[in-house]
């Protein structure tokens, strides 16, 4: 078994709980009509866990969303951060398939790659300042299989833990939105879901940044009713804001839009559930749509 590369273990200046990086807890994940199917929580360690991972995404990303992906392994979703992150897993107890997880770029290891991926979509200077409390979270997915709740409540909750034991206070990510109808990309249901969000969910100013390559939203009228992603709104309703327009992302057909996170806003009643209860803590050696 392959040992990750340097520097994704040794240089990753973050606290793991205590123990083996191979314990895990196993976690019940809610089936659809009460069926109970065993989940288990782990951070990778070896480059071959990652792999699973990276495969997971490809067939997400590439076979569900249409996207354009290239890298040294065909059947991968693969980039120049996944070295520098901390990846995280959720499994499915019986087969020992991956079936959700994100990547966790902390400071630290921000600045040895160089910067955040959301630096490649968004011009982040007014952030500055939040550097060194700031964790990227991206490529979160979960099969199609296993999106009753249960395994993005799990990832959730090791997150939140993984914030709470580094002192790290602040999430960002890229949000995706799809864009691929029917064959064709069409920014129309993107630019809607942006006008109707930005009313309620906007960041202040001084967090605002702009993209790169910026979706033309203001070509498209807000729609009527159009409903924003699962992940999206499950992000809302812990309190995250927009800091922005979407970006458009042309090789994974998406909309981003850029969010973060203050721990401090989340709800009491989430971090009571994420961090009291225990939900999804993942247990190895002492993590901000989706896609990006």
């Amino acid at each position: 078994m392959k040992e990750l590369p340097s520097p994704t273990e040794p240089l990753s200046l973050v606290q793991l709980p205590r123990g083996g990086l191979h314990r895990r807890t196993d976690q019940a994940d809610e089936g659809a009509g009460g069926d109970r199917s065993g989940i288990v929580v782990s951070w990778a360690r070896h480059q071959d866990e990652v792999r699973q991972a990276q495969r997971l995404r490809h067939q997400v990303f590439a076979g569900e969303m249409g996207a354009r992906l290239s890298g040294p392994v065909p059947g991968h979703d693969i980039d120049l951060f996944d070295d520098y992150c901390e990846h995280l897993l959720v499994r499915d107890r019986e087969s020992d398939a991956v079936i959700g997880t994100y990547r966790v770029l902390t400071p630290e290891q921000a600045a040895r790659v160089g910067s955040f991926y959301a630096d490649l979509e968004f011009d982040l200077t007014r952030l500055r300042g939040l550097r060194s409390r700031m964790v990227e979270l991206g490529r979160s997915c979960v099969h199609p299989d296993h999106r009753q709740g249960g395994v993005i409540l799990a990832l959730w909750g090791a997150l939140a833990q993984f914030m709470q034991r580094n002192g790290l206070e602040i999430m960002i990510g890229c949000a995706s939105i799809p864009m691929l109808h029917q064959g064709a990309v069409n920014a129309r249901a993107a630019a809607g879901i942006w006008h109707q969000l930005r009313h309620r969910h906007l960041a202040p100013l001084d967090c605002q940044v702009l993209p790169r390559l910026a979706l033309p939203v203001q070509e498209f009228d807000e729609g009527p009713g159009l409903e924003p992603p699962a992940l999206i709104k499950g992000y809302l309703r812990l309190g995250a804001k927009l800091l922005g327009p979407p970006a458009w992302d042309p090789d994974f057909n998406t909309a981003d839009l850029p969010m973060m996170m203050r721990t401090q806003d989340l709800p009491a009643r989430y971090l009571r559930h994420f961090l009291v209860s225990g939900v999804g803590q993942a247990q190895c050696h002492e993590t901000v749509t989706s896609a990006s």
